[in-house]
Protein backbone atom coordinates (compact mmCIF):
# COMPACT_ATOMS: atom_id res chain seq x y z
CA UNK A 1 0.00 0.00 0.00
CA UNK A 2 3.05 2.27 -0.20
CA UNK A 3 1.70 3.98 -3.33
CA UNK A 4 -1.15 5.54 -1.33
CA UNK A 5 -0.83 9.16 -0.24
CA UNK A 6 -2.17 9.51 3.28
CA UNK A 7 -3.56 12.57 4.92
CA UNK A 8 -0.92 12.17 7.62
CA UNK A 9 1.72 12.71 4.97
CA UNK A 10 0.13 16.01 4.01
CA UNK A 11 -0.29 17.17 7.62
CA UNK A 12 -4.00 16.29 8.11
CA UNK A 13 -4.64 13.14 10.14
CA UNK A 14 -6.75 11.79 12.96
CA UNK A 15 -5.17 10.05 15.96
CA UNK A 16 -7.26 7.42 17.76
CA UNK A 17 -6.61 5.26 20.80
CA UNK A 18 -7.47 1.57 20.63
CA UNK A 19 -7.09 0.45 24.23
CA UNK A 20 -5.54 0.13 26.71
CA UNK A 21 -8.93 -1.10 27.97
CA UNK A 22 -10.58 -2.51 24.89
CA UNK A 23 -11.95 -6.06 24.45
CA UNK A 24 -10.32 -6.50 21.05
CA UNK A 25 -6.77 -5.85 22.27
CA UNK A 26 -6.85 -9.11 24.29
CA UNK A 27 -5.26 -7.54 27.31
CA UNK A 28 -4.09 -4.20 28.65
CA UNK A 29 -2.43 -2.99 25.43
CA UNK A 30 -2.80 0.37 23.67
CA UNK A 31 -2.51 1.07 19.97
CA UNK A 32 -2.00 4.64 18.77
CA UNK A 33 -3.85 4.61 15.47
CA UNK A 34 -3.31 7.35 12.89
CA UNK A 35 -5.93 7.37 10.19
CA UNK A 36 -6.96 9.04 7.00
CA UNK A 37 -10.68 8.48 7.29
CA UNK A 38 -11.16 4.70 7.57
CA UNK A 39 -7.68 3.93 6.21
CA UNK A 40 -4.86 3.53 8.71
CA UNK A 41 -1.55 5.24 8.22
CA UNK A 42 -0.08 3.37 11.19
CA UNK A 43 -0.97 1.55 14.38
CA UNK A 44 1.79 1.97 16.94
CA UNK A 45 1.75 -0.51 19.86
CA UNK A 46 2.20 1.12 23.26
CA UNK A 47 3.10 -1.60 25.74
CA UNK A 48 4.10 -1.76 29.40
CA UNK A 49 0.72 -1.51 31.12
CA UNK A 50 1.05 -5.07 32.47
CA UNK A 51 4.73 -5.03 33.41
CA UNK A 52 5.24 -6.90 36.70
CA UNK A 53 9.04 -7.36 36.85
CA UNK A 54 8.51 -11.11 36.81
CA UNK A 55 12.07 -11.82 35.66
CA UNK A 56 13.43 -9.78 38.57
CA UNK A 57 11.15 -11.73 40.93
CA UNK A 58 12.88 -14.90 39.70
CA UNK A 59 16.12 -13.55 41.13
CA UNK A 60 14.49 -13.02 44.55
CA UNK A 61 12.83 -16.45 44.84
CA UNK A 62 14.40 -19.88 45.13
CA UNK A 63 14.37 -21.95 41.97
CA UNK A 64 11.52 -24.07 43.31
CA UNK A 65 9.67 -21.07 44.75
CA UNK A 66 9.53 -19.27 41.41
CA UNK A 67 7.46 -22.00 39.72
CA UNK A 68 4.03 -20.48 40.62
CA UNK A 69 5.13 -17.16 39.10
CA UNK A 70 5.80 -18.81 35.74
CA UNK A 71 2.04 -19.35 35.40
CA UNK A 72 1.80 -15.58 34.92
CA UNK A 73 4.16 -15.48 31.93
CA UNK A 74 1.25 -16.71 29.80
CA UNK A 75 -1.85 -17.27 31.85
CA UNK A 76 -3.77 -18.69 28.87
CA UNK A 77 -1.29 -21.55 28.41
CA UNK A 78 0.53 -21.68 31.73
CA UNK A 79 1.65 -25.32 31.57
CA UNK A 80 4.24 -24.63 28.91
CA UNK A 81 5.70 -21.77 30.97
CA UNK A 82 5.98 -24.20 33.90
CA UNK A 83 7.68 -26.62 31.53
CA UNK A 84 10.18 -24.06 30.23
CA UNK A 85 11.31 -23.01 33.72
CA UNK A 86 11.57 -26.58 35.03
CA UNK A 87 13.58 -27.71 32.00
CA UNK A 88 15.96 -24.73 32.18
CA UNK A 89 16.72 -25.34 35.85
CA UNK A 90 17.08 -29.09 35.26
CA UNK A 91 19.60 -28.39 32.51
CA UNK A 92 21.43 -25.94 34.75
CA UNK A 93 21.63 -28.41 37.64
CA UNK A 94 21.97 -31.54 35.45
CA UNK A 95 18.97 -33.07 37.20
CA UNK A 96 17.21 -36.28 36.14
CA UNK A 97 13.49 -36.42 35.28
CA UNK A 98 11.52 -39.70 35.44
CA UNK A 99 10.05 -40.91 32.12
CA UNK A 100 6.53 -40.87 33.55
CA UNK A 101 6.93 -37.20 34.46
CA UNK A 102 7.99 -36.42 30.89
CA UNK A 103 4.79 -38.00 29.57
CA UNK A 104 2.67 -36.18 32.15
CA UNK A 105 4.30 -32.91 31.09
CA UNK A 106 3.48 -33.55 27.43
CA UNK A 107 -0.09 -34.59 28.23
CA UNK A 108 -0.71 -31.50 30.38
CA UNK A 109 0.95 -29.25 27.78
CA UNK A 110 -1.17 -30.55 24.91
CA UNK A 111 -4.41 -30.33 26.87
CA UNK A 112 -3.52 -26.74 27.71
CA UNK A 113 -2.67 -26.06 24.04
CA UNK A 114 -6.18 -27.19 23.08
CA UNK A 115 -7.77 -24.91 25.68
CA UNK A 116 -5.54 -21.98 24.66
CA UNK A 117 -6.52 -22.34 21.00
CA UNK A 118 -10.17 -22.48 22.12
CA UNK A 119 -9.72 -18.98 23.52
CA UNK A 120 -7.76 -17.76 20.49
CA UNK A 121 -10.22 -19.04 17.87
CA UNK A 122 -13.38 -18.27 19.79
CA UNK A 123 -12.26 -14.75 20.69
CA UNK A 124 -11.12 -14.01 17.13
CA UNK A 125 -14.54 -15.02 15.82
CA UNK A 126 -16.28 -12.80 18.37
CA UNK A 127 -13.95 -9.87 17.65
CA UNK A 128 -15.15 -9.98 14.06
CA UNK A 129 -18.83 -10.16 14.99
CA UNK A 130 -19.53 -13.90 15.04
CA UNK A 131 -20.80 -14.44 18.58
CA UNK A 132 -21.86 -18.11 18.48
CA UNK A 133 -18.41 -19.76 18.01
CA UNK A 134 -17.10 -18.26 21.26
CA UNK A 135 -19.40 -20.17 23.63
CA UNK A 136 -18.88 -23.28 21.48
CA UNK A 137 -15.13 -22.96 22.05
CA UNK A 138 -15.57 -22.10 25.74
CA UNK A 139 -17.64 -25.24 26.22
CA UNK A 140 -14.71 -27.38 25.05
CA UNK A 141 -12.29 -25.37 27.15
CA UNK A 142 -14.40 -26.08 30.23
CA UNK A 143 -14.08 -29.82 29.56
CA UNK A 144 -10.30 -29.43 29.43
CA UNK A 145 -10.34 -27.28 32.58
CA UNK A 146 -12.25 -30.02 34.40
CA UNK A 147 -9.57 -32.55 33.42
CA UNK A 148 -6.69 -30.28 34.43
CA UNK A 149 -8.39 -29.41 37.70
CA UNK A 150 -8.64 -33.11 38.50
CA UNK A 151 -4.96 -33.53 37.62
CA UNK A 152 -3.50 -30.62 39.59
CA UNK A 153 -6.29 -28.78 41.41
CA UNK A 154 -6.30 -25.60 39.30
CA UNK A 155 -8.06 -24.33 36.20
CA UNK A 156 -5.88 -21.42 35.03
CA UNK A 157 -2.59 -21.00 36.92
CA UNK A 158 -1.63 -24.62 37.42
CA UNK A 159 1.73 -24.79 39.24
CA UNK A 160 1.80 -28.45 38.18
CA UNK A 161 5.32 -28.99 36.86
CA UNK A 162 8.15 -29.30 39.34
CA UNK A 163 11.93 -29.18 39.07
CA UNK A 164 12.62 -32.89 38.67
CA UNK A 165 9.15 -33.91 37.45
CA UNK A 166 5.54 -32.98 38.19
CA UNK A 167 3.57 -32.41 41.36
CA UNK A 168 1.18 -35.36 41.14
CA UNK A 169 0.59 -38.52 39.16
CA UNK A 170 -2.60 -38.82 37.15
CA UNK A 171 -5.60 -39.85 39.28
CA UNK A 172 -7.28 -43.24 38.93
CA UNK A 173 -9.48 -43.44 35.80
CA UNK A 174 -8.22 -40.02 34.65
CA UNK A 175 -6.64 -41.49 31.53
CA UNK A 176 -10.01 -42.92 30.46
CA UNK A 177 -11.67 -39.54 31.01
CA UNK A 178 -9.14 -37.84 28.74
CA UNK A 179 -9.69 -40.47 26.04
CA UNK A 180 -13.46 -39.95 26.27
CA UNK A 181 -12.94 -36.22 25.88
CA UNK A 182 -10.80 -36.79 22.78
CA UNK A 183 -13.50 -39.02 21.29
CA UNK A 184 -15.97 -36.20 21.87
CA UNK A 185 -13.65 -33.39 20.70
CA UNK A 186 -12.56 -34.77 17.32
CA UNK A 187 -16.00 -34.47 15.70
CA UNK A 188 -16.41 -31.06 17.35
CA UNK A 189 -13.44 -29.81 15.29
CA UNK A 190 -15.33 -30.60 12.08
CA UNK A 191 -18.44 -28.97 13.52
CA UNK A 192 -16.42 -25.85 14.38
CA UNK A 193 -15.10 -25.71 10.81
CA UNK A 194 -18.64 -25.84 9.44
CA UNK A 195 -19.74 -23.20 11.93
CA UNK A 196 -17.07 -20.57 11.30
CA UNK A 197 -13.78 -21.58 9.62
CA UNK A 198 -15.37 -22.18 6.20
CA UNK A 199 -18.16 -19.66 6.68
CA UNK A 200 -18.19 -17.54 3.51
CA UNK A 201 -18.65 -14.24 5.36
CA UNK A 202 -15.75 -15.12 7.65
CA UNK A 203 -13.55 -16.08 4.69
CA UNK A 204 -14.29 -12.82 2.85
CA UNK A 205 -13.44 -10.93 6.01
CA UNK A 206 -10.02 -12.55 6.43
CA UNK A 207 -8.80 -14.00 3.12
CA UNK A 208 -5.88 -12.02 1.75
CA UNK A 209 -5.71 -9.80 4.85
CA UNK A 210 -2.28 -8.94 6.34
CA UNK A 211 -0.34 -11.53 4.36
CA UNK A 212 2.99 -12.54 5.94
CA UNK A 213 5.46 -14.35 3.71
CA UNK A 214 8.05 -16.87 4.97
CA UNK A 215 11.05 -14.53 4.66
CA UNK A 216 9.12 -11.74 6.34
CA UNK A 217 8.04 -14.04 9.18
CA UNK A 218 11.63 -15.10 9.83
CA UNK A 219 12.87 -11.49 9.64
CA UNK A 220 10.33 -10.39 12.28
CA UNK A 221 11.20 -13.35 14.51
CA UNK A 222 7.71 -14.84 14.43
CA UNK A 223 7.30 -18.24 16.05
CA UNK A 224 4.68 -20.93 16.50
CA UNK A 225 1.42 -20.86 14.53
CA UNK A 226 2.18 -17.40 13.11
CA UNK A 227 5.46 -18.67 11.66
CA UNK A 228 3.97 -21.91 10.36
CA UNK A 229 0.99 -20.13 8.81
CA UNK A 230 3.53 -18.11 6.80
CA UNK A 231 4.80 -21.37 5.28
CA UNK A 232 7.81 -22.11 7.51
CA UNK A 233 7.61 -25.72 8.74
CA UNK A 234 9.38 -25.30 12.08
CA UNK A 235 8.04 -26.77 15.31
CA UNK A 236 10.26 -27.35 18.33
CA UNK A 237 8.39 -30.54 19.17
CA UNK A 238 9.61 -32.09 15.92
CA UNK A 239 12.75 -30.14 15.02
CA UNK A 240 14.30 -29.87 18.49
CA UNK A 241 12.42 -32.55 20.48
CA UNK A 242 12.26 -32.27 24.26
CA UNK A 243 10.50 -34.29 26.99
CA UNK A 244 9.18 -37.42 25.20
CA UNK A 245 8.15 -35.92 21.85
CA UNK A 246 10.92 -37.87 20.10
CA UNK A 247 9.15 -41.09 21.12
CA UNK A 248 5.64 -39.86 20.32
CA UNK A 249 5.81 -38.00 17.00
CA UNK A 250 7.24 -40.81 14.80
CA UNK A 251 4.36 -43.04 15.93
CA UNK A 252 1.70 -40.60 14.69
CA UNK A 253 3.36 -39.86 11.32
CA UNK A 254 3.90 -36.22 12.30
CA UNK A 255 3.78 -33.61 9.55
CA UNK A 256 4.23 -30.02 10.68
CA UNK A 257 1.13 -28.12 9.46
CA UNK A 258 1.80 -24.94 7.47
CA UNK A 259 -0.36 -22.30 5.81
CA UNK A 260 -1.61 -23.28 2.37
CA UNK A 261 -3.78 -20.38 1.29
CA UNK A 262 -6.82 -22.63 0.86
CA UNK A 263 -9.25 -19.71 0.86
CA UNK A 264 -7.00 -16.75 0.11
CA UNK A 265 -3.24 -16.30 0.09
CA UNK A 266 -0.68 -18.32 2.06
CA UNK A 267 0.13 -16.50 5.26
CA UNK A 268 -3.02 -14.38 5.45
CA UNK A 269 -5.20 -13.87 8.53
CA UNK A 270 -7.49 -16.75 7.56
CA UNK A 271 -4.51 -19.10 7.29
CA UNK A 272 -3.47 -18.18 10.82
CA UNK A 273 -6.97 -19.07 12.04
CA UNK A 274 -7.12 -22.33 10.06
CA UNK A 275 -3.68 -23.44 11.22
CA UNK A 276 -4.70 -23.31 14.88
CA UNK A 277 -7.68 -25.52 14.07
CA UNK A 278 -5.25 -28.00 12.48
CA UNK A 279 -3.13 -27.86 15.62
CA UNK A 280 -6.17 -29.05 17.57
CA UNK A 281 -6.14 -32.22 15.43
CA UNK A 282 -2.45 -32.86 15.99
CA UNK A 283 -2.75 -32.27 19.74
CA UNK A 284 -5.44 -34.94 19.83
CA UNK A 285 -3.12 -37.40 18.06
CA UNK A 286 -0.23 -36.56 20.38
CA UNK A 287 -2.44 -37.06 23.42
CA UNK A 288 -3.70 -40.44 22.25
CA UNK A 289 -0.16 -41.71 21.67
CA UNK A 290 1.17 -40.23 24.93
CA UNK A 291 -1.66 -41.81 26.92
CA UNK A 292 -0.85 -45.14 25.27
CA UNK A 293 2.90 -44.97 25.90
CA UNK A 294 2.60 -43.77 29.50
CA UNK A 295 1.09 -47.13 30.40
CA UNK A 296 4.56 -48.68 30.07
CA UNK A 297 6.06 -46.35 32.71
CA UNK A 298 6.03 -47.24 36.44
CA UNK A 299 3.10 -45.66 38.21
CA UNK A 300 4.11 -43.35 41.05
CA UNK A 301 7.54 -42.43 39.65
CA UNK A 302 6.71 -38.85 38.70
CA UNK A 303 9.22 -36.74 40.67
CA UNK A 304 12.89 -36.80 41.66
CA UNK A 305 13.19 -33.72 43.90
CA UNK A 306 16.64 -32.12 43.98
CA UNK A 307 18.40 -32.46 47.34
CA UNK A 308 20.50 -29.30 47.23
CA UNK A 309 19.84 -26.95 44.34
CA UNK A 310 22.67 -24.41 44.09
CA UNK A 311 23.84 -24.70 40.48
CA UNK A 312 26.46 -22.63 38.69
CA UNK A 313 26.60 -21.71 35.02
CA UNK A 314 23.85 -20.96 32.55
CA UNK A 315 21.25 -22.93 30.63
CA UNK A 316 18.64 -22.31 27.94
CA UNK A 317 15.42 -24.28 27.53
CA UNK A 318 12.94 -23.92 24.68
CA UNK A 319 9.42 -25.34 24.51
CA UNK A 320 6.67 -25.08 21.91
CA UNK A 321 4.03 -23.01 23.70
CA UNK A 322 0.62 -22.21 22.24
CA UNK A 323 2.02 -18.94 20.89
CA UNK A 324 5.21 -20.61 19.72
CA UNK A 325 8.82 -20.93 20.82
CA UNK A 326 9.06 -19.96 24.50
CA UNK A 327 12.67 -19.76 25.66
CA UNK A 328 13.83 -19.57 29.27
CA UNK A 329 17.42 -18.59 30.04
CA UNK A 330 18.78 -19.03 33.57
CA UNK A 331 22.12 -18.06 35.10
CA UNK A 332 23.13 -19.65 38.41
CA UNK A 333 25.86 -18.41 40.76
CA UNK A 334 25.89 -21.19 43.35
CA UNK A 335 23.13 -19.74 45.55
CA UNK A 336 19.54 -21.01 46.02
CA UNK A 337 18.29 -18.18 43.76
CA UNK A 338 18.91 -17.56 40.08
CA UNK A 339 21.41 -14.79 39.36
CA UNK A 340 19.48 -13.92 36.18
CA UNK A 341 16.36 -15.24 34.49
CA UNK A 342 14.98 -14.29 31.10
CA UNK A 343 11.89 -15.38 29.13
CA UNK A 344 11.54 -15.04 25.38
CA UNK A 345 7.95 -15.24 24.17
CA UNK A 346 6.09 -15.25 20.87
CA UNK A 347 3.70 -12.37 21.53
CA UNK A 348 6.43 -9.77 22.00
CA UNK A 349 7.92 -10.35 18.55
CA UNK A 350 4.49 -10.46 16.94
CA UNK A 351 3.83 -6.95 18.23
CA UNK A 352 6.68 -5.61 16.13
CA UNK A 353 4.87 -6.65 12.97
CA UNK A 354 1.68 -4.68 13.59
CA UNK A 355 3.02 -1.23 12.79
CA UNK A 356 4.11 -2.18 9.27
CA UNK A 357 1.22 -4.53 8.51
CA UNK A 358 -1.42 -2.02 9.60
CA UNK A 359 -0.43 0.56 6.97
CA UNK A 360 -3.18 0.81 4.36
CA UNK A 361 -5.67 -1.41 6.21
CA UNK A 362 -9.12 -0.30 7.30
CA UNK A 363 -9.51 0.54 10.97
CA UNK A 364 -11.79 -2.48 11.44
CA UNK A 365 -9.08 -4.73 10.00
CA UNK A 366 -6.71 -3.88 12.85
CA UNK A 367 -8.89 -5.96 15.14
CA UNK A 368 -8.60 -8.91 12.75
CA UNK A 369 -4.83 -8.50 12.50
CA UNK A 370 -4.32 -8.43 16.27
CA UNK A 371 -6.61 -11.41 16.83
CA UNK A 372 -4.98 -13.48 14.07
CA UNK A 373 -1.59 -13.14 15.80
CA UNK A 374 -3.06 -14.48 19.08
CA UNK A 375 -1.35 -11.89 21.23
CA UNK A 376 -1.53 -12.29 25.02
CA UNK A 377 -0.55 -9.25 27.09
CA UNK A 378 1.51 -10.88 29.89
CA UNK A 379 3.75 -12.50 27.28
CA UNK A 380 4.63 -9.00 26.03
CA UNK A 381 5.34 -7.12 29.25
CA UNK A 382 6.39 -9.73 31.80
Amino acid sequence: MSELVFASETGDEMTLNLGPQHPSTHGVIRFIVKTDGEIMFSAEPDIGYLHRAIEHIAEKCTYEGFMPYTDRVDYVCAMTANHAWATAVEKLGQLPVPPRAQYLRVISDELNRISSHCIALGAMSMDLGAITPFPYALREREYVNDLLEELCGARLTYNYHRIGGVGWDMPANWRDKVLRFLDHFEPVIDEFNRLITYNQIFIKRLAGLAVIGPDEAVAYGLVGPNLRAAGVAFDLRADMPYACYAEILPKIDWRTPTGKGLCGQPGDAWDRFWLRVEEWRWSVRILREALDQIESTPRGEFLIPPKRLRPKGDALARVEAARGDMACYVVGDGTPNAYRARFRTGSFNAMGLIRDKSRGLMVADLVALIASLDIVAPEIDR
